[in-house]
């Protein structure tokens, strides 16, 4: 038999309880140390027989049953994390945190309409205090971006939802790092990567991964130059429950990345995604 036993305990003594990052490298060490720790009790599960254990320590003051503290607990979340509304990945355990630790806003395709930046920039300007670091997390076989990849693929595809303004929406708003991703597969696979099999879907996950980057890539531009509060972006694959980023100038691809800074390092980040053994596993299995 097997199971998963996650709890959440309740500190009363101060000095337990996690303490919060002091600045965005801290903040992004935290949530990538959290999210390799979800992965990898999951991943003992899959490998043995019984129960698989993780407690996340939560400071009682978070929920405002610590002795002395008020009964409304104040927001200090240290990070926001824009996700997609899709249910299979709860962000909290994603990253092995608790509550009051993030600042969550969801959303199909995590896209950056009028409603999520407003309210990633109430978080930005009253929670400034504890925020050090805003995430955009995609996640593999997201339904919002392979819809939009469909209507690449087969325009008269847009046809059903041109009336829907609200989906219409959606789709409009990836069809730019649709784009972009098909360009990259062309110029790094050559034109004859759209006749493999498995183009679609790396054209879905290439798309999802330059849709996260783009949108940390224009919070930072909202932010500006706001001290101590940076964005980092990634993909949480559903299948092995890790956070994937390649990222512009390197080979690495585990855990949070930093944003692109300009065109060069977006061509650059372009690269890195199709060139990854992900995307060519997808186009070629076996290959590597």
């Amino acid at each position: 038999m097997k199971a998963v036993e996650i709890t959440y305990r309740y500190e009363t003594i101060e000095d337990t309880a996690p303490e919060r990052p002091a600045d965005p490298q801290a903040a992004r060490r935290r949530l990538d140390r959290g999210s390799r720790a979800f992965a990898a009790l999951l991943s003992n599960l899959a490998t043995r027989t019984g129960t698989a254990r993780r407690v996340i320590r939560v400071d009682a003051r978070d929920l405002g049953v610590a002795e002395g503290a008020p009964g409304t607990p104040a927001q200090r979340p240290f990070a926001a994390v824009l996700g997609c509304s899709d249910a299979r990945v709860p962000v909290e355990l994603i990253f092995n945190e608790g509550p009051n630790d993030l600042f969550v806003v969801r959303v199909a395709g995590n896209g950056l309409g009028n409603e999520v930046i407003g309210s990633l920039n109430y978080a930005i300007e009253h929670l400034g205090g504890s925020l050090k670091l805003v995430v955009v997390l995609g996640h593999s076989g997201c339904g919002a971006v392979s819809a939009a990849v469909d209507v690449f693929l087969d325009p008269k595809g847009y046809l059903p939802i041109a009336s829907k303004h609200p989906l219409r929406g959606i789709v409009d708003r990836l069809l730019v790092s649709v784009h972009a991703s098909a360009r990259r597969l062309a110029e790094v696979w050559g034109p004859e990567v759209t006749r493999l099999p498995g183009y679609r879907t790396a054209l879905i996950e290439t798309a999802i991964v330059t849709n996260a980057a783009l949108g940390a890539h224009t919070l930072q531009s909202e932010i500006g130059d706001v001290t101590g509060l940076r964005t980092a972006y990634g993909v949480y694959c559903i299948e092995t429950r890790e956070v994937w980023a390649p990222r512009f100038g390197g080979p690495e691809c585990a855990g949070l990345a930093d944003p692109p800074r300009d065109a060069e390092e977006f061509s650059g980040l372009g690269d890195a995604i199709a060139r990854s053994q992900r995307i060519a596993s997808i186009l070629r299995p076996g290959a590597g």
